[in-house]
């Protein structure tokens, strides 16, 4: 099994490739053909209205975890739609095994509705590190990887947030309500002073691009699902950007996160959401 650090910078070099063509196959082969075709059978709640599950998602889902324990014999998976009918195989992200993250469909709710807003998204991690991801909008043509210490990628160009623009409101992405708890909505109550903009996000995936882009200055997000999270945040530090915690720390992917969190274009923009999001509880 590989198990270092050093080994997977070597797996990555070589298979990097690899992996991209495994997510654009899963898209190709499974989600694409459904986008603007579901049938009311392959729509399922699974935690309310807001919480949506697609063949799509599933079949994907199966697809990655066989191409990617494939590539990387010894590495597990963990995947949202696996960790829903099991929530115990969650704990492998705590693991010493290379954990692959993925999230099938990162935007469902837009892909049932036929927009364009939803990505797929994979994260290779060890010990709680993050390594290397990719976000892929095949709606969009759109792929973005980064790998840790080399930098972060849209269709082969390098990213690079910047500080946002100086005297323009601060663009800030936050979670839908439905999603926080009492604590969390009076947290991000703060983001609505003079010189915030903030506004219900979309896809977690396009919304950390977008971050990573330089087109939003941050993001506020109140969960810790890992599936979600781990592209984004990798591709968001790659592209010179910062993610904390409310409690001033990085937000870490195994969880125990004080939340709110945010991740921005730059160290000041993080730490700026950061005091707003502790200021409103």
């Amino acid at each position: 099994m590989i198990d270092s650090t050093e080994t997977i910078e070597e797996f990555l070099a070589q298979h990097a490739s690899d992996v991209e063509e495994a997510v654009r196959k899963a898209a190709a082969d499974e989600i694409m053909p459904r986008w603007r075709r579901l049938a009311a059978h392959e729509v399922d709640q699974k935690n309310g209205p807001h919480d949506l599950v697609t063949d799509a998602d599933r079949k994907a889902e199966l697809y990655l975890t066989d191409a990617l324990v494939a590539l990387l014999p010894g590495s597990v998976v963990v995947g949202e739609e696996a960790v829903h009918a099991n929530p115990a195989s969650y704990e492998a992200i705590h693991g010493d095994a290379p954990v692959w993250i993925v999230d099938p469909v990162d935007g469902t709710r837009q892909f049932v509705h036929g927009e364009t807003g939803f990505c797929t998204l994979v994260a290779l991690a060890l010990g709680g590190t993050l390594l290397a991801s990719w976000t892929y909008a095949p709606a969009r043509d759109l792929l973005a990887t980064a790998v840790r210490g080399r930098g972060a990628r849209l269709g082969g160009e390098r990213l690079f947030a910047g500080p946002p623009e100086p005297g323009r409101d601060l663009g800030v992405a936050t979670s839908h309500p439905d999603y926080t708890t009492d604590e969390q909505k009076r947290a991000l109550l703060g983001l609505r002073t003079d010189g915030v903009a903030p506004r219900p996000c979309g896809s977690a995936g396009l919304e950390y691009l977008a971050v990573a882009r330089g087109e939003l200055d941050a993001v506020a997000f109140s969960w810790e699902a890992a599936w979600d999270h781990a592209a984004g945040l990798l591709l968001v530090e790659e592209a010179g950007g910062v993610h904390l915690t409310r409690d001033g720390e990085p937000f870490r992917i195994t969880g125990g996160n004080t939340l709110p969190f945010t991740a921005a274009r730059d160290a000041a923009t993080a730490r700026r959401v950061v005091e707003l999001l502790s200021g409103g509880v």
